[in-house]
């Protein structure tokens, strides 16, 4: 069994302490709390300092959480609540579309799939929430690229691996696909990632009018598509499920 690491788990229990009782605590009592050495505590507490976790009083000297720690927090929330507010309507998605629901935001220079909802019927599917997709090559990574700027960093800065032979990898290509993405309000993937197989995704924003995630439907092409044009009912009811959505986060209309 692997080890684990002893200056983490003096940090978390650090974190732990602070988070709990009184607001600021001051060295001696961090050090004598957690039975830690005052030279040790003080470099921990430094290291989280500087890391943005941990604040210091410029008057008392005394610690306190910092700013990082609330914004990794909002966006832990932020995600839970994107997947609270899109649970009806990716269901609704579902059963209109009759193909699975994948909604996806942006973690680790890819597309983590946060919320999945099986193709409504009979045929055996694997769960695949938190599953991680390519932002180059997926209608829910094209997404992503054309409305958040970190995304679209990103996935420029990545390897942009040709997974078929439509994957599109050139820079040059690429932008422009994300310039239709912005034009037209949604993104397709027809065999880029996988064979056989397409998909559509729109944007959600929140209240701030951000982008936060993409909701899509992916099924087989022949399905997806009618004489060789993606279905325009299918590309509406995407689109209406990332409308909706948006809207209960506060987004207002789009």
């Amino acid at each position: 069994m692997a080890r684990n690491i002893q200056s983490l788990e003096r940090a978390a229990a650090m974190l732990r302490l602070l988070a709990g009782g009184e607001r600021r605590l001051g060295l001696s009592d961090i050090a004598s709390s957690l039975g830690l050495a005052k030279g040790t505590a003080h470099g921990i507490l430094r290291t989280l300092q500087q890391e943005g976790f941990v604040e210091q009083d410029d008057a008392s000297g005394r610690y306190q959480l910092g700013a990082e720690l609330l914004r990794l927090g909002t966006t832990y929330l932020d995600v839970h609540e994107l997947r609270a507010r899109a649970l009806v309507w990716t269901d609704d998605l579902a059963r209109s579309s009759g193909e699975s629901v994948y909604l996806g935001v942006l973690h680790q220079q890819g597309v983590l799939i946060v919320h999945h909802v099986f193709r409504p019927d009979d045929s055996r599917q694997v769960l695949e929430i938190g599953a991680m997709q390519p932002l180059h090559s997926t209608a829910l990574g094209k997404v992503l690229s054309a409305y958040d700027p970190v995304a679209h960093s990103e996935a420029l800065e990545a390897d942009r691996k040709a997974f078929t032979d439509r994957t599109v990898c050139d820079p040059d290509d690429f932008e422009h696909i994300l310039d239709v993405t912005r034009a037209r309000g949604y993104a397709a993937d027809v065999e880029e990632t996988w064979e056989g197989v397409a998909s559509i995704a729109a944007p959600i924003h929140d209240r701030r009018r951000m982008p936060v995630g993409a909701v899509g439907i992916t099924g087989a092409v022949e399905r997806v598509r009618r004489d060789g044009e993606l279905r325009p009912e299918l590309i509406a009811a995407v689109r209406d499920c990332a409308r909706a959505v948006s809207r209960d986060l506060g987004a207002g209309r789009f």
